[in-house]
């Protein structure tokens, strides 16, 4: 009965881990390859610059972190950089609409997967809801309240903490029209998106040319009412979690990789243009907005507007608002592309219904993911007010662009058995030689074979050549050390920060229990750390990489786990309960459908049958290794041959 027990655990494991197998095609696809660098750039600024600065930039300021809600931005604005650059390197390597879900298949194994990919459905959904309730509000703004206020009187006031006071037509309606222009082709929907994007950017200039000149330094420098940081550093910080969700969407150029004509070149090109472009409008509209008026005199539904009011200028609130509206137009509009398109990449492995991936003949769309999940966005903006959906939001994103981090640094200390990618040839390099020819050691290059210096890539994910003796770390399999310290290192990252963000009052008065806490969760980061960095990391990729492995992913890891603790309880609870529908339906249905499983590797044969194990196999080739004549060293010398004297008549 173990027995049986063993085997069917052993293989549900391999299931669970089994990593998606890349075409050896990776530009094929049903979808059509027609988009640009620029399509993307315009994409990617389109989904940030919207909903974000005219909606939430005047709750933040004056409810969390006042003027340093500038520094809010900068810090939401780093942790989206690292993610994105992470992003960046995988849309690059994997050109297709999964993004952080097809990333995660290919690296951590299907379950995570799935579980990303749930997060990240989650994540377009209730941006899409989000951005529409958004729409609906400025809209209605041109007309003082007046569809908000005609609908309460018609069909009465709804009630709950998390319902909106009332059902949102303009925001349903919005979404279904967006829907419509997305599903009329890659390349129209991109069009539209980029003429409102250039529009939204130009009305932004406009308002931060305008804004400037009613600066007034004494807003950020009166000390009575908290100076520059009434709300102090945990303002700041809370700031920057609500603030992310200002940043959610670069991953829509990623998520159009399936699409772009060259995506190696474009992805990384674009999405590094469009964060730094984002960054500095939030940047500067921010400090325009906390210049002109008090923090405290902020009007959070309506700042920009409010604060040329009470300047005097009541004709810029309409500019403003026509302005609002076509920057939360592109967001509208680069949400649902993206969407979609997670959905075609899940249904089209098997992971949820295969329905969902089918494209229509004609756009080249995946047309029922569009409306099916559109509708459930819809539903979504109609009945939930916008503050509810957006903290929902940020902790899936956040959490998908975690395990985005986590997925780099495995990727890159794989071992090359387990690497699916194409390398530049190992490189070989001859002792250095002198203008005339000859070696630095006075010898010439006929005199011996020069030795050969070359990194192989059988050493990818291995201990380094100076610590292949290090306890415990030598028996563990090429890759797998790194794997698992990632995980413990993202444990320790959660409990450093859950202490000093929630614990600051034990660590200001100095509990020991607290200290010593402290400097264990410390000690482990920086361990884990050292372990990866213990290990030889594949530089070899054709495509773009980013610079400072393991580095940049691990402070993406630490300020995302940061953000997602300032978030509150019921964030959490809600996200359980989606994540928990998302399991129902992988093990009910994806497990089991899924293009991975029509046959099972010769690994989880192994595994199954109880045969030699993968350790065993690994001791065998390092057995082998062993054995092996060292490359480094310079071959034997011949013994000397002699040869017979020649005789007096053949000197003649």
């Amino acid at each position: 009965m173990a027995a049986i027990v063993s085997e069917h655990a052993a293989k549900l494991a391999a299931k669970l881990i089994r990593t998606k197998k890349l075409d050896d095609d990776r530009m094929e696809t049903p979808l059509k390859r027609c988009l640009g660098t620029v399509d993307l750039t315009l994409l990617g600024i389109g989904s940030m610059v919207g909903a974000g600065l005219y909606v939430l930039t005047g709750t933040v300021v004056k409810d969390l972190a006042g003027p340093g809600a500038i520094l809010s931005y900068l810090i939401a604005g780093l942790a989206a950089m690292l993610s994105s650059l992470c992003y960046a390197e995988f849309g690059a390597r994997v050109p297709k609409a999964g993004s952080a879900y097809t990333y995660t298949y290919v690296t951590m194994g299907e379950f995570w997967a799935f579980i990303i990919g749930w997060n990240v459905v989650l994540e377009y959904m209730l941006g899409l809801s989000s951005v529409a309730r958004a729409f609906s509000g400025t809209f209605d703004s041109f007309f003082n309240g007046a569809i908000r206020n005609g609908t309460i009187n018609a069909v009465g006031e709804m009630h709950g903490d998390w319902l909106s006071p009332y059902p949102d037509f303009i925001a349903a309606i919005s979404i279904i029209i967006a829907l419509v222009c997305v599903a009329a082709g890659a390349k129209i929907s991109v069009n539209f998106n980029s003429i409102f994007t250039v529009i939204n950017v130009v009305a932004i200039l406009t308002i931060l040319g305008v804004g400037f000149s009613f600066a007034d330094i004494k807003n950020w420098q009166n000390e009575d009412t908290g100076g520059f940081l009434p709300f102090g550093f945990q303002g700041v910080f809370a700031g920057a979690a609500t603030l992310f969700y200002s940043y959610v969407g670069f991953d829509a150029i990623a998520v159009a990789g399936e699409e772009a004509k060259d995506p190696a070149r474009s992805i990384p090109i674009a999405t590094v243009i469009a964060m730094l472009v984002v960054t500095v409008l939030y940047f500067l509209g921010t400090s325009a907005l906390t210049l002109m008026v008090p923090y405290y005199a902020v009007t959070p539904s309506a700042a920009f507007p409010e604060a040329f009011a009470s300047k005097g200028v009541m004709w810029f609130k309409y500019f403003i608002a026509a302005g609002s509206l076509f920057g939360i137009t592109t967001s509208l509009l680069t949400t649902a592309f993206a969407m979609p398109r997670i959905v075609y990449a899940m249904a089209s492995d098997g992971l949820l219904f295969r329905s969902l991936a089918k494209i229509h003949p004609k756009t080249q769309t995946p047309i029922i993911a569009i409306f099916v999940f559109g509708f459930l966005a819809a539903i979504l903006a109609f009945l939930f007010e916008i503050d509810t959906l957006v903290e929902f939001l940020s902790i899936g994103t956040l959490l998908a662009f975690t395990i985005v981090a986590i997925s780099i640094i495995i990727l890159r200390y794989q071992p090359i058995t387990k690497c699916q990618f194409d390398l530049k040839p190992e490189e070989e390099k001859a002792e250095q030689q002198g203008e005339d020819g000859a070696a630095s050691d006075g010898k010439t290059p006929t005199d011996e074979k020069p030795i050969v210096h070359s990194k192989s890539h059988d050493d990818f994910g291995r201990l380094k050549q100076r610590l292949k003796t290090f306890p415990v770390l030598k028996d563990i399999n090429p890759g797998n050390a790194v794997a698992y310290s990632c995980v413990v290192m993202l444990v320790g990252m959660m409990g450093f920060n859950g202490l000093v963000l929630h614990g600051t009052e034990y660590l200001q008065s100095a509990q020991w229990w607290a200290i010593i806490l402290l400097l264990i969760l410390t000690t482990l980061i920086i361990a884990c750390y050292l372990v990866i960095i213990a290990h030889e990391q594949n530089t070899s990729f054709l495509t773009f990489q980013i610079p400072g492995i393991p580095l940049i992913p691990a402070c993406s890891m630490f300020i995302n786990t940061a953000m997602m603790l300032k978030l509150s309880y019921l964030t959490w609870i809600r996200l359980a309960v989606w994540l928990a529908i998302g399991l129902v339906i992988y093990f009910a249905y994806g497990i089991h459908h899924s293009s991975e499983n029509k046959a099972l590797s010769e690994y989880s044969q192994i595994i199954s049958y109880a045969g030699p194990s993968m350790d065993s196999v690994y001791k065998m080739e390092e057995d082998a290794k062993k054995q092996q004549p060292d490359a480094k060293a310079p071959p034997p010398k011949a013994a000397p041959v002699e040869l017979p004297q020649s005789s007096s008549s053949d000197e003649e």
